[in-house]
């Protein structure tokens, strides 16, 4: 495939300039060597390359400060005049191997960080007056800088007071519901306050523990991504343990004791072991447990990792499939035990396709139901998961129940592999083109299902939301090009029409071994195409049936994100399936009839215009009572709204039997399987989906 030729092309680039460059290595040296590689395979694979002019410098200048200090919490005009001074020169810098703006924005952030260090324990120390007609703007967009440190100060009172009052409105709250006079009677107002101050103070002291730990090269990371952002959102610059995870998250599974991990002051604490992983079967390692130290089979003494960011401890913690790691733990009892676990290739299954047979009583049964989280694959390992074959074992499991259709949920769906969208696409149609692919200056080119096969031929219906992106946007654009399939839900998908590609630093960077490993840039390279030559880029996909929902009145996805690429299209290609009209404005009208009259749907609209009216109001009082009332009369809102979607009693849910057999020995996805059957039990765009299926079914059935 053509999509992956350009792998050939990387190791070309050699950086003259550093060649001379002793062993004497410094962070600025490493940084330089990064950014030049960066900005290098930017220039020459990626699908728009703008000139690095002083409009690029101006809108690198503007997304970088956004990332730097977004909500105006820490820097005051002083700072940004001496800032700005930089934003028509750092064209100029990238060009040349300059990091001078740079290294002025790493001093000027760490020592405004410092200033609100020793001003919240300041104004935490007395009580705040609720009384007082104050208010605080909440979108950092709306705000304006402080002008001086004075200014600065009076924000950071409003901040903490409005985190304060917060708390303290939740406590309240909570006291008033107690069905009881506690022990020693209720507290005071004054109490009460006194103690949302110490868990904001709290609250602070974490984070400053936090940012202690904010190494140089996150900052530098900032900066890189802010630059590859300027010609797109979905580029992106990944350090060497940002592109382990992003591959682990695509196929599924890595290596390593199976637990999810995070920082706890100075210690890495476990916060999830992973069913069915090594730590799982160890019995050993239990959530909570602090790691102070890590040791390998082949050292004879303990890694102490006191204090270590947490994504050192887990590359130590990771490792092959067959190795030993000891883990040095603090149990919550304060107890101290070495635990060893042979690691092992750990499964995330949550991720993977699973079916499930739905029913409503009364109108129609026997439906197949396939939801698939994302367009997963395992890049690194020909023989691991596909979401296309997992999708396809899936469908034929269901025909063997002899469902009479299927409903395909891509709902959240991210997107993910490319070529598994062709492969699932056969699936429903004889074959054909399913997308076009076009590089910058490239002739498109069509990815084609060439297999004749259909494993599927019956009623099919996609759900989709305004979270369905990339991947899914394809599939669910080439069942409705072709007429495959009634394409259901928000008034659009995600809008991302882009295709990207991982490139290896290390290989595009000719010796200087000393720097690497450099990471990975992420780079789009290309746009996708529907086979009718319209793009999905911004506009995403328009269904065949809206189901509202809370994004009905606002905008979101890809045309909300900075800088994205701008919609196109380009000439349609020939594409030709014979199937049976959908009769789509019939289906329209009942599904519109139906969402009219349900007490559900009315509320999901007033709560997305509820949505839009906060999201537009961004200014929130500081008085306790104005506080109170806005936030009640927002919970009761809020309340009556989720209270409206409990157990829809003629919505019934089942897993085949074949899959019910292979986890009766593993009682937590006998857990994990109940928690999702009773959520699908709830779901009304599922029921309303299942009345378009019945009316699919017999209106077909009819014509």
């Amino acid at each position: 495939m053509r999509i992956w030729i350009i792998a050939a092309l990387t190791g070309i680039l050699a950086f003259a300039g550093y060649a001379s460059l002793n062993n004497n290595t410094t962070d600025d040296d490493r940084e330089k060597v990064i950014l030049q590689a960066v900005l290098a395979m930017m220039q020459q694979y990626h699908f728009t390359n703008p000139p690095i002019d002083d409009e690029f410098s101006h809108r690198l200048y503007d997304t970088y400060l956004t990332r730097l200090d977004g909500m105006k919490r820490f820097l005051v005009m002083g700072d940004l005049d001496l800032l700005d001074d930089y934003q028509d020169s750092l064209d100029d810098q990238l060009l040349n191997d300059n990091l001078k703006f740079f290294e002025l924005s790493y001093k000027i952030i760490n020592q405004s960080i410092e200033k609100p260090r020793k001003w919240y324990p300041e104004i935490l120390s007395q009580p705040f007056d609720f009384a007082s007609p104050d208010s605080i703007e909440t979108d950092g967009k709306k705000r304006t800088y402080a002008k001086d440190d004075a200014e600065l100060k009076e924000l950071w009172k409003a901040y903490l007071k409005f985190e304060t009052l917060t708390r303290l409105a939740e406590k309240m709250k909570d006291q008033e519901a107690l069905a009881e006079e506690p022990e020693g009677g209720k507290k005071s107002i004054a109490e009460l306050e006194a103690e949302s101050r110490e868990d904001v103070k709290e609250v602070f002291d974490e984070w400053y523990e936090r940012m202690d730990k904010v190494r140089r090269s996150d900052r530098f990371e900032m900066y890189v991504n802010s630059v590859t952002s300027v010609y797109d959102p979905h580029s992106d610059y990944f350090n060497p343990k940002e592109k382990e995870d992003f591959n682990i998250n695509m196929s599924g599974r890595l290596e390593g004791i199976g637990a999810r991990l995070q920082m706890d002051g100075d210690f890495t604490k476990v916060v999830a072991v992973i069913v069915g992983g090594p730590a799982w079967k160890q019995k050993e390692l239990e959530v909570d447990d602090k790691i102070f130290k890590v040791q390998q089979e082949t050292e004879t003494e303990p890694v102490d990792v006191t204090g270590w960011l947490v994504d050192e401890v887990v590359t130590l913690v990771r490792g092959p499939k067959g190795t030993k790691v000891t883990l040095t733990v603090r149990k919550t009892d304060g107890s101290v035990r070495e635990i060893t676990i042979l690691r092992d290739e750990v499964i995330l299954d949550a991720g993977f396709a699973k079916s499930a047979t739905l029913e409503l009583e009364g109108e129609v049964g026997n439906i197949g139901y396939i939801k698939l989280p994302k367009f997963y694959a395992d890049f690194e390992n020909p023989n691991g998961r596909s979401c296309a074959e997992d999708v396809k074992t899936e469908v034929k499991k269901l025909m063997a129940a002899d469902v009479k259709g299927i409903i395909l949920d891509l709902r959240d769906n991210s997107g993910g592999s490319l070529s598994d969208v062709v492969q699932m696409s056969g699936l429903f149609i004889e074959n054909g083109p399913i997308v076009q692919v076009k590089s910058r200056e490239a002739t498109p080119y069509v990815l084609k299902d060439k297999d004749e096969k259909v494993i599927y031929t019956g009623p099919l219906i996609v759900m989709v939301n305004t979270q369905s992106a990339s991947a899914s946007e394809i599939l669910a654009a080439a069942m409705q090009d072709y007429g495959r399939a009634v394409i259901v839900g928000s008034k659009s998908t995600f809008g991302k029409g882009t295709v990207q590609r991982f490139f290896d630093l290390d290989k595009s960077v000719s010796g200087l071994s000393e720097y690497k490993p450099l990471g990975d840039i992420k780079i789009t390279l290309q746009k996708f195409y529907r086979v009718n030559g319209g793009s999905t880029q911004l506009k995403g996909v328009i269904p065949d049936i809206n189901l509202p929902d809370t994004y009905q009145y606002i905008d979101s996805g890809e045309k909300e994100m900075d800088n994205p690429m701008p919609w196109t299209e380009i000439n349609p290609v020939n594409y030709h399936q014979d199937i049976v009209d959908l009769n789509l404005d019939l289906l329209r009208s009942h599904s519109e009839e139906r969402v009219k009259a349900s007490p559900q749907f009315e509320k999901v609209l007033s709560n997305a215009m509820r949505v839009k009216e906060i999201r537009d109001e961004s200014i929130v009082p500081l008085q306790l009572d104005q506080y109170r009332a806005l936030d009640m009369a927002r919970e009761e809102e809020s309340k009556k709204f989720k209270d409206s979607f409990g157990t829809i009693e003629e919505l019934k849910t089942e897993n085949l039997a074949i899959d019910l057999e292979s986890m009766q020995t593993d009682s937590s996805k006998i857990s994990r399987n109940s928690a999702w059957l009773e959520k699908l039990g709830k779901d009304i765009y599922l029921e309303e989906t299942l009345l378009i299926m019945k009316d699919l079914m017999t209106i077909n059935h009819k014509s």
